[in-house]
């Protein structure tokens, strides 16, 4: 089932009007298509409901999972610092819209808001979202590199003299974590490759 299709069958308990449900997804199209967005893209929401996928059994409610997964970079600015802020309130008014109930939004918006630091939370759903958006980083290396020439792509803005020694610092956060993942499942799966990836890119840094 492609992104489109997918984003129509999750709203559809919720409203029967196709036209809101089109434009909510022409939305979400055309934002993950903007300029500049080599990375944070449709491709992005694609790899992770793939990995969410495999654990969708242990997960408490798929469907805000997969709302959060839709609009966790609905807003993307390299240059901002808000963009999970921005992109929570974003959700939160496209899925009172929608007509979902204002306790799943909250959660939603939590999960959304979680991104930007990536810190254990208490609701297992939203370390599984997490490590979702996070499995790049275990991907085999050269998966891996072409990645963050992606991410510096996005931030070409920004000169070496600026940009390697703020991602230096972001990789060796990564690195003094006890743990990247946080479910068993994806440190099991990507929590080593992870590791040796970011310590990679740190040399060539």
């Amino acid at each position: 089932m492609n992104l489109k299709d997918q984003f129509e069958q999750l709203c559809l308990p919720f409203t029967k009007d196709l036209s809101l449900i089109d434009s909510l997804w022409k939305e979400i199209d055309t934002k993950y298509a903007e300029k500049g967005r080599h990375y944070h893209n449709l491709l992005h929401l694609k790899n992770m409901f793939t990995e969410l996928e495999n654990v969708k059994s242990s997960l408490s409610d798929f469907t805000t999972v997969s709302f959060s997964v839709f609009y966790h970079d609905i807003i993307y600015n390299a240059t901002s610092k808000s963009n999970e802020e921005n992109s929570a309130l974003k959700a939160a008014e496209r899925l009172t819209e929608l007509g979902l109930h204002q306790s799943d939004i909250t959660i939603i918006s939590d999960q959304i808001l979680a991104t930007k630091l990536h810190q254990e939370s208490e609701n297992q759903d939203t370390n599984y979202l997490l490590d979702a958006d996070l499995s790049i980083l275990g991907k085999d290396l050269e998966t891996y590199l072409a990645y963050t020439r992606m991410i510096r792509k996005e931030y070409s803005i920004y000169p070496d003299l600026l940009y390697k020694p703020g991602r230096k610092k972001v990789l060796k956060h990564f690195l003094e974590l006890e743990s990247i993942f946080k479910t068993d499942y994806f440190k099991k799966k990507y929590e080593t490759q992870a590791r040796s990836n970011i310590a990679a890119e740190i040399q060539l840094l």
